[in-house]
């Protein structure tokens, strides 16, 4: 069978998209990958792109399409998003390749999909859509827009139209079901709830050396949603503790973090690393005491499985988790995790509750969430569910 998926991130960019399609191809399908040149994260097309339009990595078979660099500014990520929409599109109107599926990964923006409706009107086929990222609603979350402007109003119509055309939409958070019916007023009779998988799972790489104390890590997005002025209030309340917080990653609230840590004077208890790529973050996920998870949780986006929160369950360690709705589940059922409300006090609390952990207790709490991520969020699980739909 011949999948067509359309994705504007793939490999070198650190998407799940990359091991989900590679899977494929290990479970003999013939996989073709519709995304851009590399550039999310870096500001502009990867030298060794600029030039490569057509090339096949681990059997996956991969056409990309030009598009403008995303930057930092707000323009310069619309015209990232319209570029890809315009170009992927003329591909397919294009190409000659036939394929059986088309699989489209709905990340930021939805606009994604539009180049996998055409190819399926154009030749006849189903198209799926795998929904990671509910718009308008991120657009608001993420204060890009505001609810009800004119923007917001436009995003709205469009949005649903691009949903709409598909054949099958599988959701990522349960509660999504819930936006497409009562918020685009669209039909849910063809929703399925898949989860995705997490982009690293444990590897052979030597843990980091955290030294004595106790350590919690965050890795992930440094943006508005994910509540990063907690950690800092958290940790001035915890200046006389035995207890060391860790960042990993990049976002809109890199800078705020900076700024805070040496304003507090926490430059010995909040230690920022910076962005490092997804497998050698490995290393610092094994031996933390403890992974930490934040959501604000408003919106319907604010009570979704942030993608981090599968990444934290594949490393067998303890959780420390500030969400609501399917997140907040997710950990209960796990039954590895210390809960804590959106405020410093209770994130406080929560972290001395894990310095108090004994070793055998922390070993205990970690295999929980491991055995949870097994039987929902593998990389073979979610796949297998993926694949189910093709047949």
């Amino acid at each position: 069978m011949k999948i067509l998926i359309v994705c504007q991130y793939y490999y070198p960019e650190n998407f799940i998209i990359t091991k989900i399609a590679e899977q494929m191809v290990m479970d003999g399908y013939e996989v073709h990958v519709l995304t851009g040149k590399p550039n999310y994260g870096y500001g502009y097309i990867l030298p060794a792109y600029k030039n490569i339009s057509e090339e096949v990595v681990n059997g996956v078979n991969i056409h990309r399409v030009k598009l403008y660099p995303r930057k930092k500014n707000r323009i310069s990520i619309i015209r990232n998003y319209l570029s890809f929409w315009r170009n992927s599109k003329k591909w397919v109107r294009k190409t000659k390749l036939e394929f059986d599926y088309v699989y489209s990964m709905s990340l930021s923006p939805v606009t994604i999909c539009c180049a996998g409706n055409l190819y399926a009107k154009k030749h006849g086929v189903k198209h799926i859509i795998h929904c990671l990222d509910l718009w308008p609603e991120s657009t608001v979350v993420t204060h890009a827009v505001r609810k009800n402007s004119f923007i917001y109003r436009r995003l709205y119509h469009w949005s649903r139209s691009i949903y709409s055309k598909a054949d099958k939409i599988l959701i990522s958070s349960p509660s999504f079901k819930d936006y497409f019916e009562n918020t685009l007023k669209l039909p849910v009779n063809n929703i399925k709830y898949v989860p995705q998988c997490s982009l690293v799972e444990d590897s052979d790489i030597a843990a980091f050396d955290y030294g004595t104390g106790t350590h919690i890590l965050y890795c992930g997005n440094l943006g508005l949603i994910q509540q990063i002025p907690l950690i800092i209030e958290a940790m001035s309340l915890l200046k006389d503790e035995d207890i060391y917080f860790h960042v990993i990653g990049m976002g809109p609230m890199s800078e705020y973090l900076i700024n805070s840590i040496k304003e507090r004077g926490l430059e010995n208890k909040v230690i920022y690393h910076g962005p490092i790529v997804a497998k050698l973050a490995a290393a610092y996920f094994k031996r933390a005491d403890a992974l930490y998870i934040s959501l604000k949780g408003e919106g319907t986006v604010g009570k979704t499985i942030p993608s981090k929160l599968m990444m934290s369950l594949a490393f067998a360690r303890p959780i420390v988790g500030v969400l609501k709705g399917d997140g907040k589940d997710v950990l209960e059922d796990s039954g590895g995790a210390f809960l804590a409300d959106e405020n410093p006090e209770s994130v406080k609390n929560a972290l001395l509750a894990i310095s108090n952990l004994s070793e055998k207790e922390k070993a205990r709490l970690g295999k929980l969430n491991k055995m949870y991520y097994d039987s929902h969020f593998s990389l073979r699980t979610v796949t297998d569910k993926i694949e189910k739909e093709f047949k």
